[in-house]
């Protein structure tokens, strides 16, 4: 399992009863988790005191913030040398998925380690964790979303790491057509990254169900890969698909013409409480040889 275990700002501290109790640089969060099936104690009664917000889900679907303490519209946490803006968003989140900090230093080690001009495509970008990550590395980076506002909030975020005249080109579309537009284009990259939800829809409405697209995403990606390519990462939270799936995908796409090793492996969070890992998700890699 591949462990983001080097945070100073963000703690993990306990998990419980569906829940956990994060801290979140001076503000503590408690959200609710699926893969938390386990008792560890009462969490909210134990720390109802410490807890500045609590997200309590709907029988109905979604849910809402409850702030037990004044916690303000957004904050700042930073990793490493990687600042980012903190929110209370709709569906408990908060704008930022700590343990993809595992994902960023292969990234920033990677791209460091090239000592070449690394151009980066960020599919399904978000607010920007891996952007901002491989824009600290000296990467060119563009940067793709359906959504403005996830846009707009990763500009914020490179701001915040003073990152602001980097080399980054920002994209409201439809990852697919996009994808496709750059292969009309004939245009190339040297390392692809992409964290497709299980559904969702595109900038035009575009319906997208991982089950039945990745793969063939995937494989259109794989045109824009340059004759030497960094890397290839898929980032996924469908708890439906087990990590091989990913493996297997990478093996009949890239592997077809470049060489190089493709693994996949949950990533997880440490819990500081009692020493347990809470598994986040899987990413999977190709590495090309050296």
């Amino acid at each position: 399992m591949l462990i983001s275990d080097e945070w100073k700002e963000y703690e993990l501290i306990n998990c419980s009863n569906g829940e956990k109790l994060e801290r979140w640089g001076n503000y503590y969060l408690l959200r609710p988790d699926p893969q938390i099936i386990w008792n560890d104690g009462d969490i909210y009664i134990e720390n109802k005191n410490k807890i500045h917000a609590h997200y309590i889900r709907s029988n109905k679907g979604g849910g809402h913030w409850e702030n037990l303490k004044k916690t303000p519209e957004s904050w700042t946490i930073s990793y490493k040398n990687l600042t980012f803006n903190i929110k209370q968003m709709g569906f408990k989140h908060t704008g930022l998925f700590p343990e993809q900090a595992t994902n960023w230093d292969y990234m920033i080690d990677k791209i460091k380690k090239s000592k070449r001009n690394i151009k980066v495509l960020n599919l399904f970008a978000y607010t920007g964790g891996a952007t901002v990550a491989c824009l600290s590395a000296g990467a060119n980076v563009v940067h793709v979303d359906s959504s403005r506002g996830m846009i707009e909030w990763a500009k914020e975020n490179i701001k915040s790491s003073h990152l602001d005249n980097s080399n980054v080109r920002f994209i409201v579309d439809d990852v697919v057509k996009f994808v496709k537009r750059e292969i009309r284009r004939g245009n190339k990259y040297d390392a692809i990254i992409m964290d497709p939800p299980s559904y969702g829809r595109g900038a035009n409405g575009e319906v997208w169900n991982i089950e039945e697209k990745i793969f063939e995403l995937v494989e259109l990606c794989n045109n824009l890969l340059s004759d030497k390519p960094l890397f290839f990462i898929i980032n996924t939270y469908t708890t439906g698909l087990s990590k091989e799936v990913f493996t297997n995908i990478l093996k009949l796409t890239v592997c077809k013409n470049h060489t190089g090793k493709t693994y996949s492996s949950e990533i997880g969070l440490p819990i500081k409480q009692n020493g347990l890992i809470l598994p986040c998700g899987i990413c999977a890699r190709f590495e090309a040889d050296e």
